[in-house]
């Protein structure tokens, strides 16, 4: 087979620009087709795995140096080698400033400027700035010293994806799925040329070691290469097959790294495009990609799951880690590429100790996850559950104590005023709306979506045509979001602790 063709190989079965929600059905769907019916009653069920959620939660949490604070999936990584700090950027719209200096990280800062999904962090090299990017397409400048906003960038058309900044800290890059990729002068703190040209969603971008060119990797399955200066198009350094998911380049080389939508990735040379050598594939797509200088590592990290850790000068395999329970969205080496940090649908990043490797390694996912629900597919309640872990679990938790992720826990949404639990940032344009959550109202919310019941939110399009699709839905959140549910009670057709459900239209 040809190097081509082996780059060009046919293993992908999803797109990494799918996102979270379409990762969440995939899993959701293969849960229920492998599990079927169960033996165990709903209740039994039900409470088994509330029990085991809570159990693996604080066993995680005391495992060192694992991150842990967010209230969604971890999108981005990045770490400062000459500070000890690392950032993380999450689903729940915010980035966290961590010192890593001690075996136990200690949070400096949670920044939430964001109006949507943290997808990008990185570092400004030679002082204590920051930058985020997110699905609100917008580049917010931090300043981590202080964990104070300095300045936004505005601009792109759609969610911002990849983020680069140059070695001297000079210019910023952004792709986004606008098909376009900007640059933002730091020093300055004005917007620069924008690079149009792409067929299809910018997923990533990367200077040039001198920072006068800049690379971009896109859906449409090229990578171009602009002139940072005015933004002209050099040209189309490869075209691959398949859209590039991620692409770095090499410190101190003038070498590029990339993965790609059908699993492939490959070293190649910045200046023609030539294939210097192919990495080991992946059998999904590739949706991570970490390099360091010293001792000169990849790691690249897919959709099946799997990290592998690489020799960059031979491409010769060092160590390999599979995660069963989900994709890795980020990568992130510590400062002497003796361990790495890796984030994926946890709402933690985790720290994973390459030399010397821990003999036991154990899998820090509760299983099943939130995503995964339990119950016969008959039965309305299990059905309600189902369509929650669909359209609502990313964002929300269903617990009193219960972290916000991207939106307010559900706990006791019943009877609340739309805006109204303390500690939430709602958007001003949501406070001012006046609906109280019921039936009626969570009915209406997902029949003509958020965008006109609720315009001015933060929440994603969810709608659901299926009026037995709403109305299991809302069985399950009456009894999910209650006093009882959130004591570990039972939970099954009869509501809590057995107790007949009340008719439809009554009040809880």
């Amino acid at each position: 087979m040809s190097r081509a063709a082996r780059l060009g190989r046919i293993g992908a079965r999803t797109s990494a620009c799918a996102g979270a929600a379409a990762v969440l059905v995939v899993i959701v769907a293969a849960a229920i087709a492998a599990r079927g019916t169960i033996s165990r009653s709903f209740a039994q069920d039900g409470a088994a795995a509330n029990s085991d959620r809570r159990a693996a939660e604080e066993q995680r949490r005391a495992r060192p140096g694992n991150l842990v604070g967010h209230g969604g999936p971890i999108k981005a990584l990045a770490v400062d080698v000459a500070r000890t700090r690392v950032l993380t950027g999450s689903f729940d719209y915010a980035m966290m400033v961590w010192d890593v200096s001690a075996e136990e990280p200690k949070r400096l800062h949670r920044l939430d400027d964001h109006d949507g999904a943290v997808n990008a962090v990185a570092f400004v090299p030679g002082g204590k700035l920051a930058l985020t990017a997110g699905d609100d397409g917008a580049v917010a400048v931090w300043d981590t010293g202080r964990g104070r906003l300095v300045h936004r960038f505005q601009g792109h058309e759609a969610k911002i994806v990849g983020l680069a900044v140059s070695a001297d800290g000079r210019w910023a890059a952004s792709a986004s799925w606008d098909r376009t990729a900007r640059i933002w002068d730091l020093a300055k703190l004005q917007a620069g040329p924008v690079l149009r040209g792409h067929s299809g969603p910018v997923s990533s971008v990367a200077f040039s070691a001198d920072g006068a060119r800049v690379y971009t990797a896109s859906a449409d399955g090229s990578i171009g290469l602009w002139a940072r200066a005015d933004g002209s198009f050099q040209r189309p350094l490869i075209r691959h097959g398949w859209g590039i998911n991620v692409l770095a380049r090499l410190p101190g080389t003038g070498q590029l790294a990339f993965g790609s939508l059908s699993g492939a990735a490959a070293i190649i040379n910045g200046d023609t495009g030539a294939i210097i050598r192919e990495l080991p594939a992946h059998e999904r797509p590739v949706l991570a990609l970490a390099v360091l200088e010293k001792p000169g590592l990849i790691a690249t990290g897919g959709g099946d799951g799997v990290i592998r850790v690489l020799r960059a000068a031979d491409a010769s395999p060092i160590e390999e880690y599979r995660n069963p329970y989900g994709p890795i969205w980020a990568l992130a080496f510590t400062a002497d590429g003796t361990a790495l940090y890796y984030g994926g649908l946890d709402d933690f990043a985790t720290f994973w100790r390459i030399a010397p490797r821990d003999s036991f390694e154990p899998i820090e996912s509760a299983f099943p996850r939130r995503f995964q629900v339990r119950g016969t597919a008959t039965d309305q309640i299990a059905q309600g559950e189902l369509q929650f872990a669909r359209k609502c679990s990313v964002c929300h938790t269903l617990q009193a104590d219960g972290r916000n992720r991207a939106g307010p826990t559900l706990h006791g949404v019943f009877g609340r005023k739309i805006g109204s639990l303390n500690g939430y940032p709602y958007s001003e344009a949501l406070k001012k709306l006046d609906i109280v959550w019921n039936e009626e109202t969570i009915a209406k919310l997902f029949e003509l979506g958020p965008e006109e019941f609720t315009p001015g939110s933060k929440m994603p399009l969810q709608k659901m045509a299926d009026a037995a699709q709403r109305d299991a839905l809302i069985a399950y959140l009456k009894l999910a979001t209650g006093d009882a549910a959130d004591n570990g009670q039972p939970i099954d057709e009869k509501g809590p602790s057995g107790q007949a459900l009340p008719a439809k239209g009554d009040k809880k």
